[in-house]
């Protein structure tokens, strides 16, 4: 007589979320059982698996696992032979193929998946927020910032924090804008986060030039103008003279990358944060 119902213990030394997807799928093709499933993560020792096969062996169920260790991997498939629990080891026989494919042994650290998934999932949460805070757009929660980019227009604040963003910092940043006061939020959030741009007043020319340029507009207006840009960064650098907590930064022949880093390291220091690149 066929089984009409039944539980799965799924034991992970991580979530489970890999083991239950994939049972899930398994179960598609069994669509008249009542099936329940019981995840239990974080498996690290010997107690807990005798704990949970001795519940599963009361329930009648069925241990589906993705356990790293190999001696924890042994001890729960000698348990439920012993105790009559159908079994099966999804990770196991994977990870011995790979040794042997790869000539090497497999790191056996438990969780790595999580963890990954984790930096993945706050990069994205990083970039989505960055791009929400470009160019002043929104300063109301500024202090959820992790790094805060001021300076005139074309001084490379949104690439900066666009690339900031894929290393999974949260960055916002503000423009200067000649004779416009900055936004009184900027003043009340750790001044240790936030960051000065500059560039040449030649090279800022050119930029804007070509800017002009591709947008088909006047290359004699203001906006590209030696005189004008001159007083943007006269304006800017007083700004930044009344702020002697924010580190100016000259992205004049500057990499992207290479001020990323600079501003990372710096950032990382105050926050006492050791390695900047795993943020």
């Amino acid at each position: 007589m066929s089984r009409t119902g039944g539980t799965i213990f799924i034991l992970s030394d991580g979530t489970g979320e890999t083991a239950s997807t994939i049972v899930k799928a398994a179960l598609v093709q069994y669509p008249d059982r009542d099936i329940s499933l019981v995840r239990c993560k974080n498996i690290r020792n010997e107690e807990q698996i005798e704990t949970i096969v001795d519940e599963v062996k009361a329930r009648k169920g069925a241990v589906v696992y993705t356990v790293v260790s190999g001696n924890l991997r042994e001890k729960i498939e000698n348990l439920c032979q012993i105790n009559g629990v159908p079994y099966k080891d999804l990770f196991g026989p994977l990870l011995i193929m790979l040794s042997d494919y790869f000539e090497k042994e497999a790191n056996f650290t438990a969780g790595l998946l999580r963890q990954t998934d984790e930096k993945y999932f706050k990069r994205i949460a990083a970039i989505e927020f960055t791009v929400k805070h470009d160019d002043g757009k929104e300063v109301r929660d500024l202090d959820q910032s992790d790094i805060v980019l001021v300076g005139i227009s074309r001084t490379s604040k949104t690439p900066l924090s666009i690339f900031l963003s894929h290393k999974g910092w949260r960055v916002s940043n503000v423009p200067i804008v000649l004779g416009v006061p900055l936004p009184n939020e900027l003043f009340k959030i750790d001044q240790k986060k936030i960051v000065a741009l500059t560039i040449d007043l030649e090279k800022l020319s050119k930029i804007r030039k070509n800017r002009l340029e591709k947008l088909g507009q006047d290359l004699s207006s203001d906006y590209a103008s030696f005189q004008y840009i001159n007083k943007e960064l006269e304006y800017a650098n007083e700004i930044f003279s009344k702020n002697r907590r924010w580190p100016v930064f000259d992205v004049t022949e500057k990499a992207l990358e290479e001020t990323a880093t600079e501003i990372t390291k710096l950032i990382a220091s105050r926050q006492g944060i050791s390695s900047p690149d795993s943020f």
